[in-house]
């Protein structure tokens, strides 16, 4: 090769390999809406096993796929303007959890729709069936109403007394009406006594308290977006009012909580990732059969159970997964 022709084509080499540089930072990264209907506090640890799925299948923020976060903050109005955005985005995949699936399924049809918890998809209309969801969402059903029975069975080993139970639940939440049915059908065959709190803002939650009247001995928890956001408020007027609490989720018993018996929340949005890798490379979310949860933890939070007085029997200890001290 001609000494001018080497240097040309090494000038030609150092100008092609920005030009190439700036055309890879240029291509459009795929992009996942996270549409958190709670806090970036509440929800850290489920981001966190979510990102770590993500990165273990190559998907890593910044460099092959782009995360935008919207935080709704417990408020179930911001939904739909989230949703909104997200489709002005233009975004590949909408990550939430069931309680905002219908204001994103009204904001759009053929975005591709991930809820990583969802109480009852098909009682709440999001999917046709869990074998083939039908349209643009697909995800894990916690079937929450369904554990019920399961959660208060395990509250009367350690309150065997057990008469008189207040719930605590968003009443505009499908999810937590079919649960509030579910304990009241369960007290109605155990003999006891079912309170409804019924709550729609964060500032119903001090007001149905003062409200509460004596004789109640515990106090459930319904799961949603609300009750997320405000659940340690929650836990510490129950523990003022010496009330244990009985929670879906382990998340949920900090600030005071008594007791948690549910799918592990983060172990389901680890494998909410999992769908959306399979959606980012071409998969229809109408074929990718809803799962269920496999993971349940039994959790305890001795502490509380010390302030309130409740001794919890040894064998029920040694059951738990996880013991609070």
């Amino acid at each position: 090769m001609r000494r001018r022709e080497f240097i040309l084509g090494l000038g030609g080499a150092t100008i092609g390999w920005p030009l190439a540089a700036r055309a890879q930072q240029a291509r459009k990264l795929p992009i996942i809406g996270v549409l958190g209907v709670s806090t970036a506090a509440n929800w850290a640890p489920w981001m966190a096993a979510f990102t770590q799925r993500l990165r273990e299948l190559s998907w890593i923020d910044g460099s092959t796929v782009a995360i935008e976060y919207r935080w709704a903050g417990g408020r179930a109005d911001a939904y739909a303007s989230i949703a909104t955005e997200f489709v002005q985005r233009n975004v590949d995949v909408i990550l939430t959890v069931g309680s905002a699936v219908t204001s994103v399924q009204k904001a759009t049809s053929s975005i591709p729709i991930v809820f990583a918890i969802a109480v009852d998809p098909i009682g709440t209309g999001m999917v046709a069936s869990l074998a083939r969801p039908g349209g643009n969402a697909t995800g894990l059903s916690t079937q929450t109403a369904e554990l019920a029975s399961k959660r208060i069975e395990l509250a009367r080993e350690v309150l065997p007394d057990l008469r008189r139970l207040a719930v605590i639940a968003n009443l505009d939440y499908v999810g937590s009406t079919l649960e509030i049915a579910e304990v009241q059908s369960l007290g109605r065959k155990l003999k006891f006594d079912v309170v409804v709190l019924g709550i729609r803002r964060a500032e119903d939650v001090p007001r149905v308290f003062d409200a509460l009247k004596g004789d109640v001995q515990a106090l459930y928890v319904c799961p949603d977006a609300l009750v997320n956001a405000n659940h340690a408020r929650i836990n510490t007027l129950a523990l003022a009012a010496r009330l244990p609490t009985l929670h879906p989720f382990r998340d949920y018993i900090s600030a005071g909580g008594f007791m948690s018996y549910g799918a592990n929340n983060s172990d389901l949005f680890r494998r909410s990732a999992d769908l959306v890798d399979k959606i980012l490379r071409g998969a229809n979310p109408a074929d990718l059969p809803v799962e269920q949860p496999t993971k349940f933890d039994l959790v305890i939070n001795l502490t509380t159970a010390k302030a309130l007085g409740v001794k919890i029997p040894e064998t029920f200890l040694l059951r738990a997964d996880e013991v609070i001290e």
